[in-house]
């Protein structure tokens, strides 16, 4: 009876976000880090990070030659699930242009070009060493 209770409880915690949740969360946000640092590195400007909504959440807005850069950054440690660019379903890609448009008439950036890019990061278990792969113009809109 009291492992039954201790599991159940332990489901309830993870279901309710708990330990998965903040896990997965503390990887996507050392994930963004990284892919920050790298755009910056590379002549990009940031203007905005975590840009939310009731519609969702764009991960990274840039700029990069009068390019307005959508960034979607995908974390993992593993490539059980798929690799991280599998996660960015249509629906996926969908929300992050209605959010887009959004950010765009909320800001006023009507003289830019549009991009949809995604950023994967491949991280280690130590987290001393990462894969990083950017694909530009990884989706459009139709």
């Amino acid at each position: 009876m009291q492992i039954q209770l201790i599991k159940s409880q332990v489901y309830k915690f993870t279901l309710r976000g708990g330990f998965m949740k903040k896990y997965n969360k503390a990887i996507g946000d050392y994930g963004e880090k990284i892919a920050a640092e790298y755009l910056k590195s590379n002549g990009y400007k940031i203007l905005d990070m975590n840009f939310r909504n009731k519609v969702g959440e764009i991960d990274i807005i840039c700029t990069f030659n009068n390019i307005l850069i959508f960034c979607e950054i995908k974390s993992r440690y593993t490539n059980s699930y798929g690799n991280p660019i599998e996660s960015v379903t249509y629906s996926k890609q969908k929300q992050i242009i209605k959010l887009s448009n959004l950010y765009i008439l909320s800001k006023k950036y009507f003289n830019y070009n549009i991009r949809y890019d995604v950023i994967e990061i491949n991280l280690n278990n130590s987290n001393d060493f990462f894969k990083l792969n950017h694909l530009k113009d990884a989706f459009r809109t139709y």
